[in-house]
C-alpha cells in the first residue's frame, strides 16, 4: 500500500510555496522514485472560511492515516477579530497536540551563495550549520490555567502558565542529546533557571540525562545570553535545546543569521514516527498572490520530510543539493536578492529546483 503524504497549504502565501514542493513530489512520483498518494486538507484561515473551524475534523482524520504532512502556514489579519478559540493559530497549535508532535527541529545553515544576505559579517556566519530543539506540544503554549479576566478593580488581566513535567523534558532532551550524537556532539540546554521555577526543573532533568550520552558536551545558558551569543558568534553552536517559547523566539533569530526567514525550514516529530514539516516563516498576507515569496524552505522542509518520515536518504541529499545549484547559478526572488543576482518570481524558484533535481535524480 502506497504512503500517503497531506499538503496543508494554509494562508498567506501558503498555497503558492506548498505548490513548489508539491511540484517536486509530482517529479518523484512520475519517476518512479517516490510510492506516495497525495492529499491536500484545510487548515487555518481558510479552514474557519470554509468549515467554521481551523482544523476540521476531516483534515484531523487525513492526517493521522497519513506518514507525513507537508504544510503552508497559517493565519493573517482578515481573521484577527474572530474569537480566540477560532483563529487560525488554534488550528495549528491543534494539529501539534492531536498528532503528538512534540519534538520540533530547526536548522539554521547558511548556503555559501548567500553569505551576502546576511545583516551579520561573512566571517560571524560562514560556514553556520545549527540545529535547534523546541519542544513543541507544553509549555507556555499549551499550559493552563490561562485566559482573561476581571479584576474586582474593573481592571482586566490575561493570564497564563509556564509548566513543564519531568516526562515532558525527558523526551526532548532524548531526541536533543541523540541529535548531538550524529552531528558534532556539543549540546547547549536554554532556559531561564535563575527566575523561573519551571525551567529550574528543566535543567535539573537535563542535567540528570547526560550521564547517559558520555560522548556529548552539554552547557547551559540563560535564554538572554543564548540569545547575544547567537548574534555574537553563533558558530559556537552545534545543537540547542529549549522550551517552547524559547525554541520559538530563538529559532526566528537564528533565521536571520542566514539571511532571510524564507530559507529555513523546519520538522515537527511524534514518537509514532509521524511528521509535519513547515517552513519556519509565517503567512505573510501582505506578499500573497504576488508570486514573490520564497519557497525554498518548503522545499527544503520537503528535504526533511523525504529524510526523516519517508528515509530517503539520497533524495533528500540531491534536494538540498539542487537548492544550492540554483543558489550558485544567481537565481534569487526578491528576500535574498543582492547585487549581480537575476531575481525571480515564486515559480520560477521552483521551477528552476526542479529542473536542476531532474538532472540529478536519475
Amino acid at each position: 500500500m502506497a504512503k500517503k503524504i497531506l499538503l496543508l497549504p494554509g494562508d498567506g502565501i501558503g498555497p503558492e510555496i506548498v505548490a513548489q514542493a508539491e511540484k517536486v513530489l509530482l517529479f518523484l512520483i512520475r519517476k518512479g522514485k517516490l510510492h506516495v498518494e497525495l492529499e491536500h486538507g484545510l487548515i487555518g484561515g481558510s479552514a474557519v472560511d470554509e468549515t467554521g473551524f481551523p482544523l476540521p475534523s476531516e483534515t484531523v482524520k487525513k492526517a493521522k492515516q497519513s506518514t507525513a504532512i507537508l504544510m503552508g502556514s497559517v493565519g493573517g489579519p482578515k481573521w484577527d477579530s474572530i474569537d480566540r478559540p477560532l483563529r487560525p493559530e488554534r488550528g495549528l497549535l491543534a494539529i501539534r497536540a492531536e498528532l503528538g508532535l512534540f519534538a520540533n527541529l530547526r536548522p539554521a545553515f547558511l548556503f555559501s551563495e548567500l553569505a551576502k544576505a546576511s545583516t551579520l559579517n561573512r566571517e560571524v556566519v560562514a560556514g553556520l550549520d545549527l540545529m535547534i530543539v523546541r519542544e513543541l506540544t507544553g509549555g507556555i503554549y499549551f499550559g493552563n490555567p490561562r485566559g482573561i479576566r476581571e479584576l474586582d478593580d474593573g481592571q482586566r488581566e490575561g493570564f497564563n502558565t509556564l509548566v513543564y513535567n519531568e516526562k515532558e523534558i525527558k523526551r526532548i532532551a532524548k531526541v536533543a542529546f541523540e541529535t548531538a550524537s550524529k552531528r558534532n556532539g556539543r549540546l547547549c540546554s536554554v532556559d531561564k533557571a535563575n527566575v523561573l521555577e519551571a525551567t529550574e526543573l528543566w535543567r535539573e532533568v537535563i542535567e540528570k540525562m547526560k550521564k547517559d550520552y558520555p560522548a556529548v558536551e552539554l552547557q547551559h545558558m540563560y535564554v538572554d545570553n543564548a540569545a547575544m551569543q547567537l548574534v555574537r558568534k553563533p558558530k559556537q553552536f552545534d545543537v540547542i535545546v529549549t522550551t517552547n517559547m524559547f525554541g520559538d523566539i530563538l529559532s526566528d533569530l537564528a533565521s536571520m543569521l542566514t539571511g532571510s526567514i524564507g530559507m529555513l525550514p523546519s520538522a515537527s516529530l511524534a514518537h509514532d514516527g509521524k511528521g509535519m514539516y513547515e517552513p519556519a516563516h509565517g503567512s505573510a498576507p501582505d506578499i500573497a498572490g504576488k508570486d514573490i515569496a520564497n519557497p525554498l524552505a518548503t522545499i527544503l522542509s520537503l528535504s526533511m520530510l523525504l529524510r526523516y518520515s519517508l528515509f530517503e536518504e539520497e533524495l533528500a541529499d540531491k534536494l538540498e543539493k539542487s537548492v544550492a545549484n540554483v543558489l550558485e547559478s544567481g537565481l534569487r526572488t526578491q528576500d535574498i536578492n543582492s547585487d549581480g543576482m537575476k531575481c525571480i518570481g515564486t515559480n520560477e524558484m521552483g521551477d528552476a529546483v526542479v529542473n536542476n533535481y531532474s538532472t540529478l535524480v536519475s
